[in-house]
């Protein structure tokens, strides 16, 4: 076994061995999307004409800049919306977002979230937590939460009842991010979209679609949400983009968050790719295949680490809408050297040890492990986990699936070194 060569025990090569044997039929379930995703990119990259002189530099202002141009007819054309904003000079998927909540709300707009509390940097966004003068809250945007039930589902009734309000928007997030709950489906997305159509017709639907990009055959946008926003360095950048974000959807809308992106009067219309297009749409071409990689190496944790007793979410068998795997792990001890085995299989920084620290944005200190070619790029595997109970390890990622796999089995002994399996 060519494991053997990073000291790994024999029974948890034998115990992962036995875990993959009993996973293949989930493996071969993921082809369909990863096909389905392929060949609606290579048809948009073909209807949009692309270029290779798409692939150069323009400067300054960049009026006209082809590159920029195409790449945003390719992303609408793949999440069939009626336009997109894709930027390198987006530098996050939290930018994304921030620039679509702002782009859109207005003071006296209320924002509604029926996926309950967002994503921890979202909070210093929205002003839950604290103040900073730029809030949404301080800014005159009403905010309101409705929590999922308690297994994870929408909660039909409050949300009518929150829909009687007339909510500017409807904020919705698809992915746990650091809650410990299932990923809602996009058959559970198109019901929630019909009674939210159905009741409040007016009401903008938007999404935050961190990790969530073609684990299905489809996107959001499909389905009827209005607007949505991610990472290029998570799952559409296939792990070649260098930085960037997105956001796709009705055309009004991309335009009021593109003056939020320059300037209004500009808009779209400004602002050059600066050579990054030849890689950011390279990265898209892949993107299928590095997701489905990503995908088998969640599965695979969830069997392993459930045969080893611990809770996971999604569970094995669920159908996945994104990539990340959760595991409670339960203490501060296991999660740190769990991310530790991590960083130690990872291709950069592989000598380095990952330690909690108060990340920018985020209320607990948080550990992530993430030896990157791409700094932060969660398509590659990383694992972080904020430090508060209940202790839950969030894995995400892996451009190859036997690198997911090696960190697996580097985990799992490191827990039995520690005699806490």
């Amino acid at each position: 076994m060519p494991y053997k060569r990073f000291s790994i025990r024999p029974d948890t090569i034998e115990l992962v061995r036995q875990a993959e044997e009993t996973i293949q039929p989930l493996f071969a379930g993921l082809d369909f999307s990863r096909e389905a995703n392929s060949l609606k990119i290579l048809q948009a990259m073909q209807e949009a004409k692309l270029s290779d002189a798409h692939f150069h530099w323009y400067t300054g202002y960049a009026y006209d800049d082809p590159g920029r141009e195409v790449i945003e007819r390719i992303y609408a054309r793949v999440f069939e919306a009626e336009d997109a904003l894709v930027r390198p000079a987006i530098a996050s998927g939290t930018h994304a977002i921030t620039l679509m909540l702002s782009g859109i709300l207005r003071p006296g707009d209320m924002m509604l979230s029926i996926t309950g509390t967002p994503y921890d940097t979202l909070l210093s966004v929205i002003g839950t937590t604290k103040k900073n003068g730029s809030t949404l809250i301080e800014l005159g945007i009403t905010y309101g939460e409705i929590q999922l039930s308690e297994d994870g589902r929408f909660q039909t009734d409050l949300i009518r009842e929150g829909l009687a309000l007339k909510p500017k928007m409807i904020y919705l997030q698809r992915s746990q991010g650091y809650s410990f709950r299932p990923t809602f489906s996009l058959e559970e997305l198109a019901e929630i979209v019909q009674l939210i159509k159905s009741e409040s017709p007016e009401t903008i639907i938007a999404l935050d679609n961190c990790y969530g990009e073609f684990t299905q055959a489809y996107e959001p946008t499909a389905v009827g949400v209005d607007i949505l926003a991610g990472s290029l360095i998570k799952n559409p950048g296939g792990g070649l983009a260098l930085s960037g974000g997105y956001i796709v959807g009705r055309r009004d809308l991309i335009e009021l968050c593109s003056h939020k992106l320059t300037s209004p009067g500009l808009g779209k219309e400004v602002g050059g790719t600066f050579g990054f297009t030849r890689q950011l749409l390279q990265g898209l071409f892949f993107a299928p295949t590095v997701v489905e990689n990503a995908l088998k190496s969640a599965i695979l944790t969830a069997e392993v680490m459930t045969r080893l007793g611990y809770e996971v979410f999604p569970k094995v068998d669920a159908e996945r809408d994104d990539i990340i795997q959760a595991i409670r792990l339960g203490s501060a001890e296991k999660v740190i050297a769990y991310c530790e085995e991590v960083q130690k299989a990872s291709p950069v920084d592989a000598f380095v040890t990952p330690i909690p620290w108060p990340m920018p944005g985020y209320d607990d200190e948080v550990i992530m492990a993430a030896g990157t070619f791409i700094q932060g790029a969660s398509i590659e595997l990383s694992a972080d986990s904020p430090m508060r109970e209940p202790y839950v390890v969030y894995v995400q990622g892996a451009l190859l699936y036997e690198q997911g796999k090696l960190a697996l089995m580097k985990a799992v002994d490191r827990l039995k070194a520690l005699d806490v399996v």
